[in-house]
Parts: C-alpha cells; sequence; structure tokens
C-alpha cells in the first residue's frame, strides 16, 4: 500500500475533492483513492485486504461473510492505506442484478419510459417493487440494409428499439448503503463492476471486444461493443479451483497450494503444477468459447481482442494459453493507465492492476461526478 498524497499534496488546491472507489469483491476489497488536478486523474492511494481471514479461512479463498466482517475488513483497509476521504462510490456483485436486451415499439422517449417497467416485469421473477431499474436505448447502427436481412426484415427492424435492460436487486443496493454507513463514508453511487471495468479498460474502439475478469471464485465474460455491454456470462470457477486441484493432487495445505500456483502458474514445472491448472482453465475456455460461439453466430461479427481482468490473470502463462485457447490477440489490463502516478511505481502498478479494475472505474465516474 502507497500513500502518495504527500508527492502530490504540494501541487493541490486544498478545495479540491478526494473520492473512493471501493471493490468489494469475493475473496478481497480493493480501494483506490484520486483526485483530480489540471483535469488529469491523481492516484493519492491504493490498497487490498484478503478477506479469507476475516471468515476463518486462508488468502485467496472465496468468502461469503457477514456484514459486519465485511465492515471490519473495509474499515481495516481505509486505516491501512491511509485514505482520508468518505466520499465513496462501491461495486454492486454483478450476481446481484439481469442484465437483458428487449426489444420495444418505436416510440418517443416519454412513451418509452412508461411501457419498458411494463415489459421488464416479464424478466423479472420478483415483485417489481424489490428491485431498482434502468435501461438504455440501443443505438442503430447504420440505416443500410445487412447482407444477411431481407427487406422485409430491414423494415420491420426500423419500427422498434433494442433496450439495454439493467435491474438490481434493492437488498444488495441497500446492503452497500449499510456498509458506507457503518464504515463512516459517504456513499454517491454503486455500480455493477462490469460497467466500472469497462470504464477503466477498454480504449474506444468500434470493434467488439472481451473482458475475462478471472476471480478467485468465478470468471465472468463481458463482449462489448461500441462501448455497450452485448453479452455478459458468470463461469463458477476462478483462481481458488486452481489452488484446490493442485492441493489435492500434491496432497498438500490450500495455503501451500496458494503460494505454489503463485510462483509457477501455468508454465511447466517438474511438480505438475501446470497440469493440474489446466485442468481448470480448459473448462473456463470451452465455456468461454462457447459465449463466443454464440454472440459472433447472432451478430455476424469477431472479437477484436480479450482483455484480462481479476487477480488470476497476472499467473505465469496466462496470457500465452488464452491466446491459445480463443487464437486472438489477448492482452493484460492495466487501468492504471487512466490516472497519473510516480514513475517509480510503474512495475508495481502494472503487476497489480488487472485486480483494480473496477476500484478504478468507480473512483473515475465519482471524480467526474464531483466536478
Amino acid at each position: 500500500m502507497f500513500d502518495l498524497k504527500s508527492i502530490f499534496g504540494m501541487f493541490i488546491k486544498p478545495e479540491e475533492k478526494s473520492v473512493l472507489g471501493v471493490d468489494i469483491g469475493s475473496s478481497s476489497i480493493k480501494l483506490v483513492q484520486l483526485k483530480k488536478q489540471k483535469g488529469q486523474a491523481i492516484l493519492e492511494t491504493y490498497g487490498e485486504i484478503a478477506l479469507g481471514p476475516y471468515g476463518g479461512q486462508e488468502v485467496g479463498h472465496s468468502t461469503s461473510l457477514t456484514l459486519d466482517k465485511i465492515v471490519s475488513a473495509l474499515t481495516d483497509l481505509v486505516r491501512e492505506s491511509n485514505a482520508t476521504t468518505k466520499f465513496s462510490a462501491l461495486s454492486l456483485p454483478i450476481s446481484s442484478s439481469l442484465i437483458s436486451f428487449i426489444t420495444v415499439p418505436n416510440l418517443d422517449d416519454k412513451k418509452l419510459a412508461e411501457i419498458i417497467p411494463l415489459e421488464a416485469r416479464k424478466y423479472i421473477p420478483v415483485a417489481p417493487s424489490e428491485v431498482s431499474l434502468d435501461y438504455w436505448v440501443m443505438p442503430k447502427e447504420s440505416d443500410g440494409l445487412s447482407e444477411f436481412q431481407t427487406e422485409g426484415e430491414k423494415n420491420n427492424a426500423q419500427g422498434t428499439k433494442e433496450v439495454l435492460l439493467v435491474v438490481v436487486h434493492n437488498d444488495a443496493s441497500n446492503k452497500n448503503v449499510e456498509i458506507a454507513k457503518s464504515s463512516n463514508l459517504e456513499l454517491g453511487f454503486s455500480e455493477i463492476e462490469i460497467f466500472a471495468s469497462m470504464r477503466s479498460i477498454l480504449p474506444v474502439s468500434m470493434s467488439p471486444q472481451m473482458i475475462m475478469d478471472f476471480g478467485a471464485g468465478s470468471t465472468k465474460i463481458y463482449i462489448i461493443e461500441r462501448g455497450v455491454l452485448r453479452a455478459s456470462h458468470t463461469i463458477n470457477r476462478g483462481g481458488q479451483d486452481i489452488s484446490f486441484v493442485i492441493s489435492k493432487s500434491l496432497g498438500i495445505p490450500f495455503d501451500a497450494a496458494e503460494a505454489l500456483k503463485k510462483e509457477t502458474g501455468l508454465l511447466p514445472s517438474e511438480k505438475g503444477t501446470s497440469e493440474a491448472g489446466m485442468v481448470t482453465m480448459d473448462f473456463i475456455f470451452s465455456e468461454a468459447r462457447r459465449v463466443i460461439f454464440n454472440y459472433q453466430r447472432k451478430s455476424n461479427k469477431n472479437i477484436s481482442k480479450i482483455y484480462l481482468s481479476g487477480g488470476g490473470s497476472n499467473l505465469k502463462g496466462f496470457v500465452e494459453a488464452a491466446e491459445a485457447a480463443f487464437q486472438m490477440p489477448v492482452e493484460i489490463s492495466n487501468p492504471f493507465n487512466k490516472v497519473q502516478y510516480p514513475a517509480f511505481l510503474e512495475d508495481i502498478l502494472r503487476s497489480v492492476g488487472p485486480e483494480f479494475a473496477v476500484a478504478i472505474g468507480l473512483a473515475l465516474r465519482k471524480l467526474e461526478e464531483n466536478n
């Protein structure tokens, strides 16, 4: 953890507000504090704390903690990272949301606002009072006729609009309110993790791109086209599953397997850890390829590049394994590229960057809202 305020403090106006982006994951909490100076986002401090020990488990374990335990961990992280501001934004897990596309008549904005909540009820398995709803009308690509459409299909499409529907369970939002309040933070907003990641990771591109978020308990696949989420899928396997396989195959404790995984990654080793790791990765890659195939079949477009995020994406050999599995360019994301920081931190921030994609995305949005 680094406190950079002493480095930048002499150049920052006292009245400018710092902001916190807080990513509460399954195995750790990540925190980033930013401040704006001359139109640039400045990194002041950042930190991460493992949640396993707060649940009586080893570091690297996916957890399901009580609110009190999460508050305790977050309070410790704020203190240990020397964060100073209370202005914060918190992440919402994609598991607490429903993201779907619906087709509605081509109506004006006022009528759309009336009809979309009614249409959304067809997709929501709980009472409307239990959720919050938002939506975006998708832009049309072109008035031209696609070679895959008949004239009749084109005319029919012009009479409708495609809408991205986002539904969040109120329990998840209310939980974040309680976490912030109990941690003595002022919550500006909560945001679903994927939208924060998109903000911090992706460059501007007209071509479809994919984010592969390799976490401890799960791997999330997101396909984004022209800055809009087009497909998402969660695979219930992650970095801890590699450690479980290594632990079982070598007959060693989980913490030793976790350390060995970080040492050898997916590269060949005398202890056979790469073979154990690829048992999990082959399943994940297979599921991800299915998502890619379904998207490409429906859209008739190819994904141009895959960006890796999440702590597990730093495993040795991960990029090479992913490139072999997907047969397309793969890059480890570095969301710290969106902020300014001292040059001597370049190497360490690049190495931890994939873990902080959500936290940085949250802080960047909060920073813009404050200015």
